[in-house]
């Protein structure tokens, strides 16, 4: 009888290593937040250790004196690797590798380890894919040591890891096969959001920092059955929703990925379409979390990461989530938003004054029409009702008199 062997795949063991350029940085909460990526990554964190220098050393991030104390720590701990709170250059990468004789990794590696474990759609796939070569490509001889080493782990999952002889050429050719797949799939999408627009139907892109409950406020609002898990971008793929309003009326709320501090420009560019939602959308609901204490800098990020993506001249709702959560008697403010409101997406406090003022932003983008129609025109309020408020409707002998909230395209239409 042969026995039955079952493959574990061990778990990493590691050193977290920042550099400090100056006293008033974020370097303790990017490291703190590092912390969590590698947990999310399935890494255990060791140690953390930081450097106060005037600039990252350009050839090994870290200096000398403290590659050493980094060396023997890695040797103390039995740390199975480090990761570095900066994106890494090739040479960085592989003299850091030679000094410490240790698996060195960086925070973009660990970003796009945690995309390639999330990805579940064609397009996320192809995505991250793309941008896992993308950042290989360039990092082909500083990665020579760690990729001919045997083993698993962050860094070598996702579809972005066909073989470890990989070369310039067949990543090059890889890249083209997927660009080309990728615009396929953009084209899809914007064939989808055509029709949505010509709907009428209003949309709504929810954006926020990674873990802001995102996805816990579109499953309460829709029952979309999103994954909600309290880690860094548990969800990658877009969702798309249909959200019924107490006036009638519909609305289209669509997920978008998670954004984070020095989120990998690869990624960016890779996720463009995705991210695009928010460009393409009538509005936009920013959600906070409104515990954290790096809120304010996380709204930073957001608005950042929105420029990047020319994302502008939107109407925004910052919607400050898990008022449940809070302690302290701190007060933030969004004054880039239109409106705000604090809610509990997990109690579902507040979340009915979100549905009013949602509504109310809504009514401002439409016209109002007040008019009697002829029983010949009934089709006409068909269309109101479809995509407008209807707030009146009276029969009278020569008609049907309605007062109603529109769009503009149905007011130009109705008042032919």
């Amino acid at each position: 009888m042969s026995a039955l062997f079952e493959i574990k795949e061990e778990r990493e063991r590691v050193i977290l290593l920042g550099v400090q350029v100056s006293d008033n940085d974020d370097t303790m909460e990017s490291l703190a937040e590092l912390k969590e990526l590698a947990k999310t990554a399935g890494a255990e964190t060791l140690d953390i250790i930081v450097q106060n220098r005037e600039s990252v050393h350009p050839g090994t991030y870290i200096g000398k004196g403290k590659i050493e104390e980094v060396g023997m720590r890695v040797a103390e701990l039995d740390a199975t690797g480090v990761i570095c709170d900066d994106e890494l250059s090739p040479a960085q990468l592989k003299n850091l590798e030679a000094a410490l004789q240790c698996k060195v990794m960086d925070r973009t590696m660990l970003i796009l380890d945690i995309f390639a474990q999330h990805a579940v759609t064609r397009e996320g796939k192809i995505q991250v894919e793309l941008a896992q070569l993308k950042y290989r490509q360039s990092r082909l001889v500083g990665m020579h040591a760690s990729l001919s080493r045997l083993g698993g782990g962050i860094g070598t999952r996702g579809p972005g890891e066909k073989k470890l002889e990989i070369d310039r050429r067949l990543i090059r050719d890889r890249i083209a096969n997927l660009n080309r797949e990728l615009a396929e799939v953009k084209k899809n999408r914007e064939v989808a959001r055509a029709l949505r627009s010509k709907n009428l139907i209003p949309v709504a892109a929810i954006v926020g920092y990674t873990n802001a409950g995102k996805s816990t406020l579109l499953n309460h609002l829709t029952n979309a059955g999103v994954l909600e898990e309290n880690m860094l971008f548990a969800t990658l793929d877009p969702t798309t929703r249909n959200l019924e309003l107490e006036s009638g009326e519909q609305l289209l709320l669509t997920d978008t990925v998670g954004f984070i501090r020095k989120l990998p420009h690869h990624l960016i560019d890779a996720f463009r379409s995705t991210l695009e939602e928010a460009k393409y959308s009538d509005f936009i609901l920013h959600i906070v979390d409104a515990s954290n204490e790096e809120a304010e800098k996380q709204m930073y990020v957001v608005y950042e990461t929105l420029r990047q993506l020319e994302v502008k001249d939107k109407p925004i709702i910052t919607v400050f989530n898990k008022k449940d959560l809070i302690t302290s008697e701190r007060i933030i403010k969004d004054l880039k938003a239109d409106a705000s409101v604090w809610i509990s997406a997990k109690t579902g406090d507040g979340v009915e004054k979100l549905l009013e003022t949602i509504s109310d932003l809504l009514k401002e983008q439409k016209m109002l029409v007040e008019k009697v129609f002829s029983y010949a025109e009934a089709g006409k309020i068909q269309q109101i009702r479809k995509y407008g408020q209807l707030l009146e409707e009276e029969y009278r002998e020569d008609g049907i008199f309605v007062r109603a909230y529109v769009p503009k395209e149905v007011f130009y239409a109705i008042e032919k």
